[in-house]
């Protein structure tokens, strides 16, 4: 499996933020956006910027969703009972992919959904290859025994710069996640701060 650096390091350099807080991200190094223009000094960004920018940074972090995909997620939000905006990060995190990445399966949110859409996984014993496919609380979600020995595996589940979250079960010697309860933002260990409330005002304009 090839990893995708130049894509999610793109996505850090033009939000200036590292937003899966990996080690090696360039604006570790460099915290000005990429080209001639990057280091321009930035002026006050109004309030559709900021709420922009707030769309941006939540859609990239789950590996860049395509904007026709998370303006539906957006809109099941919305008809759920209670708060938008916590009900918008609960749909994200129960994404097949993003519970891969969260039980620490795969080092990052791009390995994830190539780790999925190469049917790497069983939901429920049922093989499943669909990244966006939603999770329920109580889904098991388990390694296909030809796929338990992958190097990418077993690097990811050693990494030490993020950790397991409380809404998921990882047994990462069986390879079998439990996926436990629907998380709200205070649940979600986020490296950087996300505010998915201006995401609610910038598609509710």
């Amino acid at each position: 499996m090839t990893k995708r650096h130049s894509q999610k390091y793109k996505i850090d350099r033009r939000l200036g933020e590292n937003i899966w807080g990996r080690p090696k991200s360039p604006v570790n190094r460099r915290e000005y956006g990429p080209g001639q223009h990057g280091q321009r000094r930035k002026g006050k960004l109004s309030d559709f910027g900021l709420q922009l920018r707030a769309k941006q940074k939540l859609k990239g972090y789950y590996g860049n969703i395509s904007e026709k995909q998370f303006l539906r997620i957006y809109k099941e939000a919305n008809r759920l009972k209670g708060d938008t905006s916590e009900n918008l990060i609960g749909l994200l995190e129960s994404r097949l992919d993003a519970i891969v990445y969260r039980a620490k399966l795969v080092p990052t949110v791009f390995a994830a959904r190539q780790f999925v859409s190469h049917g790497h996984l069983k939901v429920n014993g049922q093989r499943v290859n669909i990244p966006s496919y939603r999770c329920k609380v109580g889904d098991v979600i388990e390694v296909r025994d030809r796929s338990k020995q992958l190097a990418i595996i077993l690097e990811a589940s050693q990494m030490a710069e993020r950790d397991v979250p409380d809404y998921i079960e990882a047994d990462h010697n069986k390879m079998v996640v439990t996926f436990k309860a629907m998380p709200q933002l205070a649940d979600v260990p986020y490296p950087v701060v996300m505010e998915p409330n201006l995401v609610v005002e910038f598609y509710s304009r």
